[in-house]
């Protein structure tokens, strides 16, 4: 005859994996948008650049759709 004895292990340490794998993703995180700000700037504009608005010729000031006459 044969005896089989089951001692399940010690179920207690299962959460210190998750915090591990949590630590590990926000240094992962703050590493990608340290990378992103440090070497994505934005291109550098010219000194010389100008913003040119055009606004429609004034006409009728009462407000309605209908051309002035």
């Amino acid at each position: 005859m044969a005896t089989i004895v089951n001692n399940p292990g010690d179920q207690g340490g299962s959460s210190a994996g998750w915090a591990v794998a949590v630590i590990i993703l926000i240094v992962v995180v703050a590493g990608g948008i340290f990378w992103y700000m440090r070497y994505h700037q934005a291109p550098a504009q010219g000194g010389s650049a100008t913003v040119q608005v055009n606004l429609p010729a004034g006409g009728n000031s009462g407000g309605s759709n209908q051309p002035a006459q």
